[in-house]
C-alpha cells in the first residue's frame, strides 16, 4: 500500500517505502538493505528443513505457524563457504576422464572455447529480463553457483548420460530447475559450435552408486539398455554389423521423422521440442534397436517398453518407422530361438550367455 504503484528505481526506495509501514494497532517497520552474498538456485536437504525450529499451529498448521528465534537448539548448518568448498570437489570429481570421455586437457580447452559465447548469452538472458541495458556495475554478489566451466562439465556429463539432472542437483547440491537451465543453454552452444559427444556404456541411477564407483572403481549398478540388448544373440548379428546397419538407416530415419513433423507443425520447430533443448524419451538407434528386437519376436512391446523404459505406444511408434526403412535397406529379420515373456528373463539370458557371437 505504500508503494501505490511508485516505481522501483533503486534499493533505497524500497526501503524507505518498507521502513514507512504503519497501522492503526501501532505497528512500526524498520528496514535496511543487506548487501550480502546470497547465490541462488542453492538446495536445501529434507534433514536441514526439519532441523528449522517450525511449530505448526492447530488450526491449518501448513499456513500457519511460529519460527522458533535462532538461538533455540538446532543442527548445524554448514555455511557457504562448506558449500563451495563441497561443490568444488564434486565438480573435480565429475571431471574424471571416465566420465567426461576426455582428458582433462581437452575439457579445458572445450571450456575457453564456450567462455565468450556463454557470457555474450547470459548478459543477453539479462538484458531481456530486465528489459534494457544496466543502470550499473555488476556486483561481485551475484555470483551464479556454477562457473562457465562447470556448466560445460555437468552438460557434458548429462549428454553422455552418465547420469540424471536429479542425480547432478543432488551432487553439487544445486536445485535441479538451476541444473536444467544451465544443461539447456550449454548444450544449444554445444549444437552451434559442432560439437559432438559420445554416449558412454556407464549409468548411474543415484548420486551414491556414482560416488562408490568413483571410490572403489568396478562395474555401475547398471548399464544402458543398448549396450546390453545389441547383444548378437539378440540381434542376430555382430555389433560392428548392427552398428554398421544403424548409422546407415539412423540418417534417414530423422529425416523421414522430421519431414513428417514439420508437415503436422506447418513450420519449424519451436526450442525443446524432439531435437530441440530437451533429449528425446530414446535415442534413434534405440528406436531401431527395439525394431529390430520386435521383428526377431523375442518379446512382445511391453516387454520391450519395460527394457527401454518408455510406453507401449512409444516402441510401437518407433516400430511403425523404422521398419518400412529396414525393409528398404535389405533388412530380413531371422526368428529367434526363444521368445521371453518378461524383461528380467530376457536380460537373464544375456548375462548368462557365454563369447558374443549370433546363433
Amino acid at each position: 500500500m505504500n508503494w501505490r504503484g511508485r516505481p522501483l528505481t533503486s534499493h533505497q526506495v524500497v526501503v524507505n517505502s518498507i521502513a514507512a509501514t504503519r497501522t492503526r494497532t501501532g505497528l512500526r517497520v524498520a528496514a535496511e538493505l543487506d548487501t550480502a552474498s546470497y547465490p541462488v538456485g542453492t538446495s536445501i536437504s529434507r534433514e536441514q528443513l526439519a532441523a528449522l525450529p517450525i511449530r505448526p499451529h492447530t488450526q491449518h498448521g501448513a499456513w500457519n505457524y511460529t519460527i522458533d528465534p535462532a538461538t533455540a537448539p538446532q543442527v548445524a548448518r554448514p555455511d557457504h563457504g562448506d558449500r563451495e568448498l563441497a561443490r568444488s570437489q564434486a565438480l573435480a570429481t565429475l571431471a574424471d576422464p571416465r566420465l567426461t570421455g576426455m582428458a582433462a586437457g581437452e575439457l579445458d580447452t572445450l571450456a575457453r572455447r564456450l567462455a565468450p559465447l556463454q557470457a555474450a548469452r547470459a548478459e543477453q538472458r539479462k538484458y531481456h529480463q530486465r528489459g534494457g541495458p544496466r543502470r550499473q556495475a555488476k556486483a561481485d554478489h551475484c555470483r551464479p553457483l556454477l562457473s562457465d566451466a562447470g556448466r560445460v562439465l555437468i552438460t557434458v556429463i548429462y549428454l553422455r548420460q552418465v547420469c540424471s539432472q536429479k542425480v547432478l542437483a543432488e551432487l553439487l547440491g544445486i536445485n535441479p530447475t538451476s541444473i536444467g537451465q544451465a544443461i539447456a543453454e550449454t548444450r544449444k552452444l554445444l549444437h552451434d559450435q559442432q560439437v559432438t559427444l559420445t554416449q558412454t556404456t556407464l549409468l548411474f541411477r543415484h548420486a551414491q552408486q556414482l560416488r562408490d564407483w568413483l571410490d572403489r572403481g568396478g562395474a555401475p549398478a547398471q548399464m544402458h539398455p543398448c549396450n546390453i540388448l545389441s547383444h548378437p544373440r539378440l540381434t542376430g548379428m555382430s555389433r560392428a554389423d548392427f552398428q554398421a546397419m544403424t548409422d546407415r538407416i539412423a540418417v534417414s530415419y530423422a529425416a523421414a521423422v522430421e519431414q513428417r513433423r514439420h508437415r503436422r507443425r506447418g513450420a519449424d520447430r519451436l526450442p525443446g521440442t524432439r531435437g530441440g533443448v530437451f533429449r528425446q524419451k530414446i535415442t534413434d538407434a534405440d528406436r531401431i534397436l527395439a525394431t529390430v528386437l520386435s521383428q526377431r519376436r523375442l518379446c512382445n512391446q511391453q516387454t520391450l517398453a519395460d527394457l527401454f523404459a518408455v510406453s507401449r505406444g512409444t516402441i510401437r511408434n518407433a516400430v511403425d518407422d523404422v521398419l518400412p526403412l529396414l525393409e528398404q535397406d535389405g533388412y530380413a529379420a531371422t526368428p529367434a530361438d526363444r521368445y521371453y515373456r518378461t524383461a528380467a528373463r530376457l536380460l537373464a539370458s544375456v548375462a548368462a550367455t557365454g563369447p558374443e557371437s549370433p546363433r
